[in-house]
Protein backbone atom coordinates (compact mmCIF):
# COMPACT_ATOMS: atom_id res chain seq x y z
CA UNK A 1 0.00 0.00 0.00
CA UNK A 2 1.23 3.47 -0.82
CA UNK A 3 2.16 5.78 2.10
CA UNK A 4 -0.89 7.73 3.23
CA UNK A 5 0.84 11.10 2.72
CA UNK A 6 1.49 10.24 -0.96
CA UNK A 7 -2.16 9.42 -1.52
CA UNK A 8 -3.35 12.50 0.38
CA UNK A 9 -1.06 14.72 -1.67
CA UNK A 10 -2.47 13.28 -4.88
CA UNK A 11 -6.13 13.61 -3.88
CA UNK A 12 -5.76 17.13 -2.48
CA UNK A 13 -3.84 18.26 -5.57
CA UNK A 14 -6.56 16.84 -7.79
CA UNK A 15 -9.32 18.54 -5.81
CA UNK A 16 -7.49 21.86 -5.43
CA UNK A 17 -6.07 22.01 -8.94
CA UNK A 18 -2.52 22.78 -7.82
CA UNK A 19 0.27 21.66 -5.52
CA UNK A 20 0.03 25.01 -3.70
CA UNK A 21 -3.65 24.45 -2.83
CA UNK A 22 -2.88 20.94 -1.63
CA UNK A 23 0.03 22.24 0.45
CA UNK A 24 -2.22 24.73 2.26
CA UNK A 25 -4.70 21.99 3.10
CA UNK A 26 -2.06 19.53 4.28
CA UNK A 27 0.26 21.94 6.08
CA UNK A 28 3.16 21.10 3.75
CA UNK A 29 5.23 23.02 1.22
CA UNK A 30 4.30 22.86 -2.48
CA UNK A 31 7.65 21.21 -3.13
CA UNK A 32 6.89 18.46 -0.62
CA UNK A 33 3.49 17.81 -2.20
CA UNK A 34 5.01 17.70 -5.67
CA UNK A 35 7.64 15.22 -4.47
CA UNK A 36 4.98 13.00 -2.88
CA UNK A 37 3.00 12.92 -6.12
CA UNK A 38 6.11 12.23 -8.17
CA UNK A 39 6.99 9.28 -5.91
CA UNK A 40 3.45 7.94 -6.26
CA UNK A 41 3.65 8.24 -10.05
CA UNK A 42 7.01 6.46 -10.06
CA UNK A 43 5.62 3.66 -7.89
CA UNK A 44 2.53 3.21 -10.07
CA UNK A 45 4.35 3.72 -13.35
CA UNK A 46 1.58 6.10 -14.47
CA UNK A 47 1.55 9.85 -15.03
CA UNK A 48 -1.33 11.17 -12.93
CA UNK A 49 -1.23 14.86 -13.91
CA UNK A 50 -0.59 17.00 -16.92
CA UNK A 51 1.41 19.89 -15.43
CA UNK A 52 1.31 23.50 -16.60
CA UNK A 53 2.48 26.75 -15.07
CA UNK A 54 -1.11 27.65 -14.09
CA UNK A 55 -2.96 24.44 -13.22
CA UNK A 56 -2.78 20.69 -12.85
CA UNK A 57 -5.03 18.54 -15.03
CA UNK A 58 -5.68 14.87 -14.35
CA UNK A 59 -4.65 12.44 -17.04
CA UNK A 60 -7.00 9.64 -17.98
CA UNK A 61 -5.05 7.35 -15.68
CA UNK A 62 -5.18 9.95 -12.92
CA UNK A 63 -8.96 10.27 -13.21
CA UNK A 64 -9.35 6.49 -13.03
CA UNK A 65 -7.04 6.22 -10.00
CA UNK A 66 -8.83 9.07 -8.19
CA UNK A 67 -12.18 7.34 -8.68
CA UNK A 68 -10.75 4.09 -7.33
CA UNK A 69 -9.13 5.42 -4.15
CA UNK A 70 -11.25 8.48 -3.24
CA UNK A 71 -13.75 6.70 -1.01
CA UNK A 72 -11.22 4.32 0.48
CA UNK A 73 -8.90 7.18 1.41
CA UNK A 74 -11.73 9.08 3.12
CA UNK A 75 -12.56 5.99 5.17
CA UNK A 76 -8.92 5.57 6.15
CA UNK A 77 -8.63 9.26 7.12
CA UNK A 78 -11.71 8.97 9.30
CA UNK A 79 -10.24 5.94 11.02
CA UNK A 80 -7.05 7.87 11.72
CA UNK A 81 -9.07 10.86 12.96
CA UNK A 82 -11.01 8.57 15.27
CA UNK A 83 -7.87 7.66 17.19
CA UNK A 84 -6.62 11.26 17.39
CA UNK A 85 -6.76 11.11 21.16
CA UNK A 86 -4.31 11.23 24.02
CA UNK A 87 -5.26 8.92 26.90
CA UNK A 88 -8.86 9.04 25.73
CA UNK A 89 -8.89 12.85 25.44
CA UNK A 90 -9.19 14.83 22.18
CA UNK A 91 -5.77 16.09 21.21
CA UNK A 92 -3.91 18.03 18.55
CA UNK A 93 -3.67 21.51 17.07
CA UNK A 94 -7.01 23.28 16.63
CA UNK A 95 -6.78 25.88 13.86
CA UNK A 96 -9.70 28.34 14.01
CA UNK A 97 -10.37 31.63 12.19
CA UNK A 98 -12.51 34.42 13.68
CA UNK A 99 -13.03 38.16 13.39
CA UNK A 100 -10.64 40.29 15.41
CA UNK A 101 -12.97 42.24 17.69
CA UNK A 102 -15.66 39.56 17.81
CA UNK A 103 -13.13 36.86 18.64
CA UNK A 104 -11.48 38.86 21.42
CA UNK A 105 -14.79 39.89 22.99
CA UNK A 106 -16.94 36.78 22.64
CA UNK A 107 -14.79 33.72 21.87
CA UNK A 108 -11.47 34.25 23.64
CA UNK A 109 -13.13 34.44 27.11
CA UNK A 110 -14.19 30.80 26.62
CA UNK A 111 -10.65 29.57 26.11
CA UNK A 112 -9.76 28.99 29.75
CA UNK A 113 -12.73 26.72 30.37
CA UNK A 114 -12.18 24.94 27.06
CA UNK A 115 -8.53 24.17 27.86
CA UNK A 116 -9.42 23.06 31.38
CA UNK A 117 -11.80 20.52 29.85
CA UNK A 118 -9.51 19.50 26.95
CA UNK A 119 -5.89 20.08 28.03
CA UNK A 120 -4.40 18.01 25.19
CA UNK A 121 -5.73 20.42 22.52
CA UNK A 122 -3.47 23.27 21.42
CA UNK A 123 -5.41 26.27 20.00
CA UNK A 124 -3.96 27.91 16.89
CA UNK A 125 -6.41 30.78 16.57
CA UNK A 126 -6.27 33.36 13.78
CA UNK A 127 -7.92 36.74 14.41
CA UNK A 128 -8.58 38.21 10.99
CA UNK A 129 -11.43 40.22 9.48
CA UNK A 130 -10.80 38.76 6.03
CA UNK A 131 -12.72 35.75 4.77
CA UNK A 132 -10.74 32.53 4.68
CA UNK A 133 -10.84 29.41 2.54
CA UNK A 134 -11.68 27.04 5.37
CA UNK A 135 -10.68 23.84 3.61
CA UNK A 136 -8.01 25.26 1.32
CA UNK A 137 -6.14 26.97 4.17
CA UNK A 138 -6.41 24.03 6.52
CA UNK A 139 -8.72 25.46 9.19
CA UNK A 140 -10.62 23.13 11.49
CA UNK A 141 -13.37 25.72 12.06
CA UNK A 142 -14.23 29.39 11.59
CA UNK A 143 -16.57 31.83 13.30
CA UNK A 144 -17.95 34.78 11.37
CA UNK A 145 -20.30 35.63 8.54
CA UNK A 146 -20.47 35.68 4.79
CA UNK A 147 -18.22 32.70 4.05
CA UNK A 148 -19.22 31.04 0.79
CA UNK A 149 -20.62 27.62 1.60
CA UNK A 150 -19.20 25.13 -0.90
CA UNK A 151 -19.96 21.43 -0.82
CA UNK A 152 -18.34 19.83 2.19
CA UNK A 153 -18.78 22.75 4.57
CA UNK A 154 -21.32 22.96 7.41
CA UNK A 155 -22.66 26.23 8.88
CA UNK A 156 -24.34 26.34 12.31
CA UNK A 157 -26.13 29.56 13.22
CA UNK A 158 -24.95 31.28 16.40
CA UNK A 159 -27.11 34.40 16.15
CA UNK A 160 -28.62 37.02 13.92
CA UNK A 161 -27.02 40.37 14.67
CA UNK A 162 -28.83 43.68 15.11
CA UNK A 163 -27.26 47.10 14.54
CA UNK A 164 -28.38 49.81 16.97
CA UNK A 165 -27.92 53.55 17.44
CA UNK A 166 -25.81 54.45 20.49
CA UNK A 167 -24.10 57.45 22.08
CA UNK A 168 -22.29 58.26 25.30
CA UNK A 169 -24.22 59.93 28.15
CA UNK A 170 -21.71 62.78 28.10
CA UNK A 171 -22.53 63.51 24.45
CA UNK A 172 -26.28 63.37 25.06
CA UNK A 173 -26.16 65.72 28.04
CA UNK A 174 -28.05 68.91 27.19
CA UNK A 175 -29.31 67.50 23.88
CA UNK A 176 -32.85 66.36 23.10
CA UNK A 177 -33.06 62.61 22.59
CA UNK A 178 -34.15 61.58 19.09
CA UNK A 179 -37.74 60.35 18.88
CA UNK A 180 -37.69 59.29 15.21
CA UNK A 181 -34.84 58.10 12.92
CA UNK A 182 -34.94 61.45 11.08
CA UNK A 183 -33.92 63.17 14.35
CA UNK A 184 -30.48 61.54 14.09
CA UNK A 185 -29.64 63.96 11.27
CA UNK A 186 -29.36 66.88 13.72
CA UNK A 187 -26.75 65.05 15.84
CA UNK A 188 -23.04 64.47 15.22
CA UNK A 189 -22.69 61.11 13.50
CA UNK A 190 -19.81 58.64 13.31
CA UNK A 191 -19.97 56.85 9.98
CA UNK A 192 -18.30 53.75 8.64
CA UNK A 193 -16.55 53.54 5.29
CA UNK A 194 -16.74 50.14 3.62
CA UNK A 195 -13.24 48.75 3.11
CA UNK A 196 -14.10 46.77 -0.05
CA UNK A 197 -15.95 49.61 -1.86
CA UNK A 198 -14.75 52.80 -0.14
CA UNK A 199 -18.35 54.00 0.15
CA UNK A 200 -19.97 55.37 3.30
CA UNK A 201 -22.46 52.96 4.78
CA UNK A 202 -25.99 54.28 4.92
CA UNK A 203 -28.32 54.08 7.89
CA UNK A 204 -31.58 52.28 7.19
CA UNK A 205 -33.57 51.38 10.29
CA UNK A 206 -36.43 48.95 10.78
CA UNK A 207 -39.16 49.43 13.39
CA UNK A 208 -40.39 46.54 15.50
CA UNK A 209 -43.62 46.67 13.48
CA UNK A 210 -41.71 46.10 10.20
CA UNK A 211 -41.60 49.71 8.96
CA UNK A 212 -38.31 50.75 7.35
CA UNK A 213 -36.86 54.21 6.87
CA UNK A 214 -33.57 55.61 5.59
CA UNK A 215 -31.82 58.37 7.54
CA UNK A 216 -30.66 61.36 5.51
CA UNK A 217 -27.35 62.17 7.21
CA UNK A 218 -25.55 65.51 6.80
CA UNK A 219 -21.77 65.84 6.91
CA UNK A 220 -20.54 63.32 9.53
CA UNK A 221 -18.45 64.28 12.55
CA UNK A 222 -15.91 61.55 11.73
CA UNK A 223 -15.49 58.58 9.39
CA UNK A 224 -13.78 55.26 10.18
CA UNK A 225 -13.37 51.98 8.32
CA UNK A 226 -13.33 49.92 11.53
CA UNK A 227 -16.40 49.32 13.71
CA UNK A 228 -14.28 48.81 16.82
CA UNK A 229 -12.76 52.27 16.32
CA UNK A 230 -16.25 53.73 15.92
CA UNK A 231 -17.29 52.11 19.21
CA UNK A 232 -14.31 53.71 20.98
CA UNK A 233 -15.12 57.09 19.43
CA UNK A 234 -18.73 56.79 20.63
CA UNK A 235 -17.51 55.95 24.14
CA UNK A 236 -15.35 59.09 24.00
CA UNK A 237 -18.48 61.16 23.44
CA UNK A 238 -17.70 62.19 19.85
CA UNK A 239 -21.17 61.48 18.46
CA UNK A 240 -23.84 58.94 17.57
CA UNK A 241 -22.91 55.60 16.02
CA UNK A 242 -24.82 52.76 14.38
CA UNK A 243 -23.02 49.58 15.36
CA UNK A 244 -23.60 45.81 15.57
CA UNK A 245 -24.47 44.61 19.07
CA UNK A 246 -21.23 42.60 19.54
CA UNK A 247 -19.31 45.90 19.46
CA UNK A 248 -21.48 47.83 21.89
CA UNK A 249 -22.96 45.28 24.29
CA UNK A 250 -20.30 45.83 26.95
CA UNK A 251 -20.69 49.62 26.73
CA UNK A 252 -24.46 49.33 27.07
CA UNK A 253 -24.14 47.06 30.11
CA UNK A 254 -21.63 49.34 31.82
CA UNK A 255 -23.54 52.53 31.10
CA UNK A 256 -20.75 53.90 28.93
CA UNK A 257 -23.21 53.93 26.04
CA UNK A 258 -26.93 54.58 25.79
CA UNK A 259 -29.15 53.03 23.16
CA UNK A 260 -31.19 55.49 21.13
CA UNK A 261 -34.48 54.75 19.39
CA UNK A 262 -34.98 51.43 21.22
CA UNK A 263 -37.74 50.27 18.87
CA UNK A 264 -35.53 50.66 15.79
CA UNK A 265 -32.63 48.58 14.53
CA UNK A 266 -30.79 47.50 11.41
CA UNK A 267 -30.09 43.87 10.43
CA UNK A 268 -26.40 42.97 10.08
CA UNK A 269 -26.85 39.36 9.05
CA UNK A 270 -25.82 36.23 10.92
CA UNK A 271 -22.80 34.94 12.81
CA UNK A 272 -22.08 31.32 11.91
CA UNK A 273 -19.86 28.54 13.16
CA UNK A 274 -18.33 26.81 10.12
CA UNK A 275 -16.56 23.46 9.98
CA UNK A 276 -15.84 20.78 7.35
CA UNK A 277 -18.56 18.23 6.76
CA UNK A 278 -17.32 14.76 7.55
CA UNK A 279 -19.01 11.61 8.73
CA UNK A 280 -16.48 11.53 11.51
CA UNK A 281 -14.97 14.85 12.54
CA UNK A 282 -11.62 14.78 14.32
CA UNK A 283 -12.41 14.68 18.07
CA UNK A 284 -10.69 18.05 18.62
CA UNK A 285 -13.06 19.71 16.10
CA UNK A 286 -16.16 17.93 17.36
CA UNK A 287 -15.62 18.96 20.98
CA UNK A 288 -14.86 22.55 19.94
CA UNK A 289 -18.08 22.78 17.92
CA UNK A 290 -20.12 21.30 20.76
CA UNK A 291 -18.43 23.54 23.34
CA UNK A 292 -19.07 26.77 21.41
CA UNK A 293 -22.69 25.90 20.64
CA UNK A 294 -23.34 24.99 24.27
CA UNK A 295 -21.64 28.10 25.67
CA UNK A 296 -23.38 30.51 23.29
CA UNK A 297 -26.72 28.84 24.05
CA UNK A 298 -26.22 28.94 27.83
CA UNK A 299 -25.14 32.58 27.74
CA UNK A 300 -28.22 33.46 25.65
CA UNK A 301 -25.98 35.06 23.06
CA UNK A 302 -28.64 35.14 20.33
CA UNK A 303 -31.15 36.88 22.60
CA UNK A 304 -28.55 39.48 23.61
CA UNK A 305 -27.64 40.25 20.00
CA UNK A 306 -31.28 40.73 18.91
CA UNK A 307 -32.55 43.54 21.08
CA UNK A 308 -35.57 44.81 19.19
Amino acid sequence: MEPLNHLESFVQSAEGGSFSAAARRLGLTPAAVSKNVARLEARLGVRLFQRSTRRLTLTEGGERFLAQIGGALATLQEAVAGIDKDDGQPAGTLKVSMGQAFGREHVLPMLGDFLARYPAIQPDWHFDNQQVDLVGEGFDAAIGGGIELPAGLVARELSRIHVVAVAAPAYLQGRALPEQPADLARLDTLLRRSSPTGRLRSWTLRHANGEETAVDLPRPRAIFNDPEAIAHAALMGLGVAMLPMPFVERGLRSGGLVRLLPEWHQDAGTVWLYYPSKKLLPPKTRVFVDFVLERFRNERFAQRMQVA
